[in-house]
């Protein structure tokens, strides 16, 4: 604050203690992110929050009005069909999130080792495997149909004979169902892992080898004690999102098995796919969609407790 020649008093705009609070508005990071916060509520937020709101009334496709009530939460809930989806389900995630982990990180291990080496062939190696990935769900589902398909000209079954081998119901057996669902998924998102794995094992300082190797650390033992543990923020992080996207997977179900036989791959996703399209159920596909909802968070939960604080790192 200073008086002018014309006694005018004048507040330094730096001195001023309102501009504290403009300032940062300003030029913090706000503005910048509006756009984005506006464009996330919109398509992400709010179909949430509508899907929690379909969720108490007893809407339908067919219908032009709704009411609010609790009995679609309790319908769909209390269906009898419920614990076969959930055990359905458990396999398909389950399978798939362990196999995914598994040969993710072989292949990615075979590509650093063959880099590491010269050896010719790593990058049609990774761009194979990436293929799997791109591959529509849909169209990944009618190729394994036809592999695991029991008429004569299926590939898998042809070949068992061919080595004198029983051919095995693979889309028929309500107990074998499940299990071609997952390897067909596995097949289909492995190539994902292997891009999580390779990444996060290039990041891993090659000291720590060299100083295993000093130690006379076989190889088993450096991926054991060096390789597994360094891996883990990685491992838990794409355990995460294994589940996350294995859990509203129903594309490549539908045209492998389409949810037989009977109802042996029918899993949460396909499940909610059905209430709404062919029982035209808005409600209970919502109060389906949300405890999908429920269930990935509380696992995604569970997961990000077993990753390494800062502290620990």
């Amino acid at each position: 604050m200073f008086r002018s020649a014309t006694g005018v008093v004048t507040i330094d705009a730096a001195q001023d203690p309102r501009s504290r609070f403009r300032r940062p508005i300003r030029s913090g990071p706000v503005p910048w992110m509006l756009p984005a916060i506006v464009v996330l509520g919109l398509f992400y937020l709010y179909p949430v929050l509508d899907v929690l709101r379909l969720s108490f009334t007893d809407a339908t496709l067919i219908g032009d009005h709704e009411n609010y009530t609790f009995a679609s939460i309790a319908n769909t809930i209390g269906s009898s069909r419920l614990p076969g989806v959930l055990l359905a389900t458990l396999i398909f995630v389950g399978g798939s999130i362990v196999g995914q982990q598994i040969f993710g990180l072989i292949l990615a291990l075979i590509v650093i080792r063959g880099e590491t080496r010269g050896l010719l062939g790593t990058t049609l190696l990774r761009t194979t495997a990436l293929v799997a990935w791109v591959v529509p769900g849909i169209a990944g589902g009618i190729v394994w149909q036809m592999l695991f398909s029991e008429a004569p000209f299926g590939a898998i079954n042809s070949l068992l004979r061919l080595l004198h081998m029983s051919p095995v119901a693979w889309l028929s057996n309500p107990a074998m169902a499940p299990w071609s669902a997952v390897i067909a998924n596995i097949w289909r998102g492995t190539a994902f892992s292997m891009v999580v794995m390779y990444a996060a094992r290039k990041g891993i300082d090659p000291e720590l080898y060299e100083a295993a190797e000093v130690d006379g650390a076989s190889s088993l033992q450096r991926l054991l004690y060096v390789t597994l543990p360094m891996l883990r923020p990685a491992i838990l992080v794409n355990m995460i999102l294994i589940t996350i996207q294995t859990m509203n997977t129903f594309d490549a179900i539908i045209s492998l098995t389409g949810g037989g036989p009977g109802l042996a791959t029918e899993v949460i996703s396909l499940y909610t796919f059905n209430i709404v399209f062919r029982n035209y159920d808005l409600a209970g596909g919502s109060v389906m969609s949300v405890l999908m909802l429920m269930i990935s968070l509380t696992l995604a939960v569970i997961y990000a407790g077993f990753l390494p604080r800062e502290e620990q790192s």
